[in-house]
């Protein structure tokens, strides 16, 4: 438990941040919201302190993806939602804590993630592209730069 970690609080962090506990096991719990905007707003949070989604490591990292598609089919099953959206942010809370958000067409959320006014370009073969007005692309050398350097650190064991 990290000081000062709402999260950490467990129970008395819900009661603050109006959520009821759903699940456990021994490396992780889900909680709803009860004061969301769509229904099965849900956080999936590990139960130790890990900072952010880097930090992931040992028995959370190991059972990461099957617990996170259970609760997604849990709560696709629960809403009758066709899609559960999945976003990760990590500046508003140090505590690893996934947004798990039921989602229908026609309800409160949307799929933008750049900021700004949005524009949509059609592809050739159909598909949709977006972007925003207000920050265009960053050079293409620069993204290649990344690119490769995520291509290398991924390539070490």
């Amino acid at each position: 438990m990290s000081d000062g970690c709402i999260i950490c609080r467990k129970e008395a962090g819900d009661a603050q941040l109006h959520r009821l506990e759903v699940w456990r096991d021994e490396f992780w719990r889900v909680t709803i919201s009860l004061d969301a905007e769509v229904l099965g707003f849900a956080y999936l949070e590990p139960l130790r302190h890990i900072p952010t989604i880097a930090d992931l490591d040992g028995p959370e990292a190991q059972s990461f993806g099957a617990v996170i598609a259970r609760t997604c089919r849990a709560l696709k099953q629960a809403t009758g939602a066709p899609l559960v959206y999945v976003y990760i942010f990590g500046d508003g809370v140090a505590h690893l804590h996934v947004h798990l958000a039921a989602h229908r067409d026609g309800d409160a959320l949307n799929s933008q993630m750049i900021r700004g006014e949005i524009v949509s370009e059609k592809m050739p073969d159909g598909f949709e592209r977006f972007f925003s007005r207000e920050f265009p692309a960053l050079p293409e050398a620069d993204q290649r730069n990344v690119a490769e350097a995520v291509r290398r650190s991924l390539a070490m064991p």
